[in-house]
């Protein structure tokens, strides 16, 4: 080992226990800045740090191109405190990959009713499974919450008798409480009816249980998902996503704002914090223009003197 992968390889172990005791998960990103040690170590590559180094690196990996993206963006951050200790370390460039952003697809309310409806025949002989699956699709759609939030909903952080929800280990190293419908209350509190019926001993906190009785995983969650879409003739078009419910209930929220004729401009800051980013720029890549958003913001604009 030469004394730049030594030195490479401490800064990194530094670097990740730093991310670590600012509350940060950072396991994936701690995998990349290892496998980045390992690749200098094979390359035989000597110091400094180099931005032809990075890029290389990015790029000997296969999959999709927002994978690179990802991985050079682990080692633009680290890069910066590596040339704490190394002034000869080059600065990454923040657009060295362009982005490809799959755009989103809104369903319209009949197509979300199809697809809660489908979750009833993905598995007939164990009806829970279906009833989990229309349950956290309702909540995603009604709530905007994150797939990977959702599942990791423990019972404790539910109250349902005032419908709020505790949501913990979020994007960002912050809990938040984020208040649902009351139809939303009623789907959840069926829900605990059932779940209860089909396992009455708990094998875990988890709130949202597999056809197992343990807490049901991200893996089970998108391949429930990939099941029901089928079902509910929702494959053809732009591929659904269960992400794409987050980005449904933006564009629902803007378009009854914009009917109630609020002040939407004022109201955007509150959507943010509802959605747990940690500035308005991160909403606003939610915001996507539907068709009928579009029209009631032309109408809107026209009634309010924008038309000459």
């Amino acid at each position: 080992m030469t004394a730049f992968v030594r030195f490479l390889g401490e800064k990194a172990e530094r670097y990740i226990e730093l991310r670590h005791s600012l509350g940060y998960a950072f396991s994936k990103q701690a995998g990349t800045l290892r496998a980045f040690v390992r690749y200098v170590e094979r390359a035989q590559l000597d110091a400094p740090a180099t931005r032809a180094m990075a890029l290389d690196f990015a790029l000997s990996f296969g999959g999709a191109a927002n994978s690179r993206i990802t991985r050079h963006g682990v080692l633009r951050r680290f890069y910066e405190y590596l040339a704490v200790h190394d002034v000869r370390t080059e600065a990454l460039e923040r657009r060295a990959f362009p982005r490809s952003i799959t755009p989103p697809r809104i369903l319209s309310d009949a197509e979300l009713a199809s697809l809660i409806d489908a979750c009833a025949r993905i598995s007939p002989s164990t009806p829970l499974r279906g009833r989990t699956m229309a349950t956290l699709i309702g909540l995603l759609a009604s709530s905007g919450l994150r797939s990977g939030e959702v599942v990791r909903l423990d019972r404790s952080d539910l109250d349902l008798a005032n419908g709020i929800l505790l949501i913990r280990k979020t994007k960002f190293p912050k809990d938040r409480l984020v208040p649902v419908h009351t139809t939303t209350q009623t789907a959840l509190r069926r829900y605990v009816r059932e779940r209860d019926a089909a396992f009455p001993t708990a094998k875990d906190q988890a709130f949202f249980l597999s056809s197992r009785g343990n807490r049901l995983s991200a893996t089970g969650l998108q391949n429930g998902f990939a099941e029901v879409r089928k079902l509910g003739h929702l494959d053809g078009g732009k591929p659904l996503r269960p992400h794409d419910l987050r980005h449904r209930f933006a564009v629902t929220r803007l378009s009854l704002w914009h009917r109630q004729r609020a002040d939407v401009q004022a109201l955007l800051p509150l959507l943010a914090t509802y959605f747990g980013h940690a500035s308005y720029s991160d909403t606003a890549y939610y915001l996507t223009g539907s068709a009928d958003l579009l029209a009631i913001a032309a109408e809107r604009a026209f009634l309010d003197g924008g038309a000459a």
